[in-house]
């Protein structure tokens, strides 16, 4: 039973491509219905002889982009990725086939092994330990070939991750979480050691700001879904925070502290960097590297991680719901609220204002409490002197009598005899 395939490469223009498409070209078993090469470096040159192959240009926005464009660009059943620093074996294209024809619908992926060759006559520097960690490593995509139904179900590969980092085992996981297994196949692919410069691992702490990502995505347990070891982001913040803490002490003139602090970041610094020594060949060379990038490594983990928490802040993080109100809705809220307090403020008012028209005039004023005697004391001052304007009217009326009254005689005696 044939095999439906095709193999896509993503490079960005190494030498070791020709090593690649020679095997596919010349190596036996069934050849694959076509053969992409994505070219995903910002200025495109020269490339090896591709042969049959299909160029495609993604103008460097990453491994996840490049390999987008080339499963998309492809209508097989199956879609093989190799990496451009890979030696397929002569009859990696039989072993491929052997692989997938095998497999049931509920297969959505076959991973090759990989292998790391490593010096035989002395231990392996930091860099090529790190390098064989891909023997080990769950996914990868050096080698792997996924069900084209699986890819279109998953949505392809996150193209937020720039770097080939993390975005290889995301993808797996998110294809397995619609029901697809991943199985690993027969075939052996050889995955060299690249030279690396002196700060090469300087260099990979850039993959910090996609572990970011990658918490946001997955939640809390990203790396133990994605099947990582444990990081050492936790030392390197306490070593960063420690150094910084004794320059600023010695900046302000607080010699113990400073020096509690920099004999702190010493201690942890040379542990880091003896972690690193202790498995490797401990050449001058290797030592130097280790001392000098042990320094700092630290403080470029901790920036490289920050600036990817900034980066992808507005990515939910997953098991972890977020409320969101939007502006309308709040002003929604505040409408009817000041809407319902009016409406309890009329109700307050209305009491007091039906028992004014009940009553069809204001209600009087309450006297004060001295009105009262105020006004008897006024009525007694008129009633005094009504009774003496009476006394005057009656003495008036008794001289008019004459002389021979009693009444005279009695009241105004002395007016009396005066007239006599």
């Amino acid at each position: 039973m044939s095999v439906d395939y095709a193999v896509v490469i993503p490079t960005v223009g190494r030498d070791s491509l020709r090593v690649v498409l020679d095997a596919l070209e010349h190596g036996d078993g069934p050849p694959p219905r076509e053969v992409i090469v994505v070219d995903d470096r910002p200025d495109p040159g020269p490339l090896p002889p591709t042969h049959s192959a299909r160029v495609l240009r993604t103008g460097g926005r990453g491994p996840a982009a490049a390999r987008n464009a080339g499963w998309r660009a492809a209508c097989c059943e199956w879609i093989a990725f190799l990496d451009d620093d890979v030696v397929p074996p002569r009859d990696w294209k039989q072993r491929l086939t052997a692989d997938l024809a095998r497999l049931g619908l509920d297969v959505g992926a076959s991973q090759g092994r990989i292998t790391v060759p490593l010096p035989a006559d002395r231990r392996p520097t930091d860099w090529e330990r790190g390098t064989a960690g891909l023997a080990d490593a769950r996914w990868i995509t050096a080698d792997m070939a996924y069900r084209r139904a699986a890819l279109v179900h998953a949505g392809g590969f996150d193209e937020r991750f720039p770097r080939a980092y993390r975005e290889d085992a995301e993808l797996a996981l998110r294809v397995q979480a619609r029901g697809y297994r991943i199985v690993r196949g027969d075939r052996v692919t050889t995955h060299p050691v690249r030279e690396a410069g002196f700060f090469a691992s300087l260099r990979q702490q850039r993959g910090n700001a996609d572990d970011a990502l990658a918490r946001r995505l997955l939640g809390p347990r990203w790396r133990e879904l994605m099947g990582g070891a444990p990081g050492r982001l936790r030392w390197h913040a306490a070593t960063t925070a420690s150094g910084a803490a004794a320059v600023l002490c010695g900046f302000l003139g607080w010699r113990k502290a400073a020096w509690a602090f920099g004999g702190a970041w010493a201690g942890l610094t040379g542990w880091f960097a003896a972690q690193r020594i202790a498995p490797g060949p401990r050449t001058r060379d290797e030592v130097a590297r280790m001392v000098v990038t042990s320094v700092a490594i630290p403080p470029a983990a901790c920036w490289h991680r920050l600036r990817g928490e900034v980066r992808h802040r507005g990515v939910p993080v997953a098991g972890r719901t977020r409320r969101v109100v939007p502006v309308a809705d709040a002003l929604d809220r505040l409408r009817t609220t000041a809407r319902e307090t009016g409406k309890a403020w009329e109700a307050a008012k209305a009491p007091a204002a039906g028992a004014a028209r009940r009553t069809g005039e204001p209600r009087q004023a309450e006297p004060a409490p001295g009105a009262g005697k105020a006004r008897g004391t006024a009525g007694q001052q008129r009633a005094g002197n009504a009774s003496a304007a009476g006394k005057a009217r009656g003495n008036g009326r008794a001289r008019e009598v004459g002389p021979g009254s009693g009444s005279a005689r009695d009241t105004g005696s002395g007016s009396g005899r005066a007239q006599r």
